[in-house]
């Protein structure tokens, strides 16, 4: 059974539609700009954006850190890019991701 476009498993928090759309949309080649928002503590957030070309994305399962049974593996959408400087990065997606597609291929 195939996924619907409007959504990316995720075992973090849901991925709003419009961006799981936009990200199943995304073409290797494509340059993007991402912008996460990271909670430090009740009162603050810190804000960081980093661009680069969409390579591709998938889905990193991750486990507790013991290992017990499979059904403690968390699943969440990771978009891997190059950055400018050649190097090659990644950034997993949660609730406060937002993509812009800068330039087509």
């Amino acid at each position: 059974m195939s996924q619907p476009t409007s959504s990316l498993p995720s075992a973090t928090r849901p991925i709003r539609p419009e961006l799981a759309k936009l990200v199943r949309q995304l073409a290797p080649g494509q340059r993007i700009r991402i912008t996460q928002t990271v909670a430090i503590n009740t009162r603050r957030r810190w804000t960081t954006t980093v661009e680069g070309v969409f390579r591709h994305f998938n889905f990193l399962a991750t486990g507790i850190a013991t290992e017990r049974v499979p059904e403690d593996d968390i699943v969440v959408v990771t978009v891997h890019f190059t950055k400018d400087n050649g190097e090659l990065s990644s950034i997993t997606l949660d609730e406060n991701s937002q993509i812009e597609v800068i330039s087509a291929r």
